[in-house]
């Protein structure tokens, strides 16, 4: 019987092969979905793909439909009327633990089971691959441990998630979903609630998978992290799709004011030369720059209002971010004395003093 079981999944995995060569710039798609909770409609006749192997985020204003999105991509939510697909087949026809394979989402909100400690909480990532005839094994082990050294919690393996900071039990979070071991990594607003410090380490983490050949796909608030991390943006409002690319096509002032009825700069990162929001001046009056506001303001706005008709907003394309050219831009950064900086980081810090 153990015989039969595992040519079923060697088929299985097999077909899985296949489909996903025949699926090389898409694994996931959305397709005249309609999408909601109960009676209250979020999205209707909703299309759009998710780029295989990139990073993707998607962006919009609160109640925009953003995580209903990312909830029916993962087989949380059941679309009312369309379908989701992955690797070209109907989601809900798959088996669970075989989506769960392939596919992890990390939820707005999580919560751990009173008295959890966070090797036992890592290791229910393995979930998917265990069976009546697969238990607890030396791969299942090896998974634990290399998603806990990937995420520098391996330290905190014996400790009470609840006895965690919310920076820690973010990054345990994230340990467990890379445990799992899914191409598909999906995390709504992972940055939420995290310190500025926090936010990016958690990002560079991302990154990290992004390099290492996994789908990324995240839901996030803020523009300037989604331009500077993801390589494809989806931007929504009302529900509904408004235009998704490349951050450098994408992002412009006429669509920051479109989408999030503010008015903006958008300019290269110094570091990176990825786009950046940067919020006009609330002193500014609708006819023109500075007008209306104190004297001390209104040379910063005008100058950055020339700058924008200069052309200073379209960058240069975004040259491919190799791991030396990102250590140099992270040593680059004033980490100060943070034991928390990534090993690269700390390392130059040692050669600066």
């Amino acid at each position: 019987m153990t015989e039969m079981h595992e040519n079923t999944e060697n088929t299985t995995k097999r077909e899985n092969s296949e489909n996903r060569d025949k699926m090389t710039d898409t694994r996931l798609e959305v397709r005249n979905a309609t999408i909601g909770y109960d009676q209250r409609i979020i999205s209707r006749d909703l299309s759009v793909e998710i780029p295989h192997q990139a990073f993707t985020t998607i962006i919009g204003p609160n109640g925009c439909g953003k995580s209903t999105l990312l909830r029916a991509v993962a087989r949380v939510l059941t679309p009312v009327t369309g379908e989701v697909l992955l690797d070209g087949k109907a989601i809900a026809s798959y088996p669970a633990k075989e989506v769960a394979r392939e596919l992890g989402l990390l939820p707005q909100t999580s919560l751990a089971p009173e008295g959890i400690r966070v090797a036992d909480l890592v290791a229910r990532g393995r979930a998917p691959y265990q069976s009546l005839f697969h238990q607890w094994s030396t791969e299942d082990e090896a998974a634990v441990r290399e998603a806990m050294v990937s995420t520098r919690t391996d330290n905190l393996s014996a400790r009470l998630v609840s006895e965690l900071s919310g920076g820690q039990r973010q990054r345990v979070w994230v340990a467990m979903l890379l445990a799992q071991q899914t191409p598909l990594m999906l995390l709504d607003e992972p940055t939420t609630f995290l310190d500025i410090a926090h936010q990016y380490e958690l990002m560079e983490l991302l990154r990290t998978f992004h390099d290492e050949g996994k789908t990324v796909v995240t839901v996030l608030h803020d523009l300037n992290q989604a331009c500077r991390y993801a390589g494809h943006l989806i931007v929504m409002r009302d529900g509904q799709i408004v235009t998704t690319g490349d951050p450098a096509d994408v992002m412009t002032p006429q669509l920051v004011e479109e989408v999030f009825g503010l008015k903006a700069l958008v300019v290269p990162d110094p570091v990176t030369g990825t786009p950046t929001i940067v919020p006009l001046d609330p002193w500014s009056a609708e006819g023109g720059a500075g007008a209306g506001q104190p004297d001390h303001r209104r040379g910063v706005t005008a100058s950055a209002t020339s700058a924008i008709s200069r052309g200073v907003t379209r960058r240069q394309p975004p040259m491919r971010r190799t791991p030396a050219s990102r250590k140099s831009e992270t040593a680059s950064c004033n980490w100060g004395a943070d034991p928390m900086a990534p090993p690269a980081v700390r390392g130059s810090q040692q050669r600066l003093t």
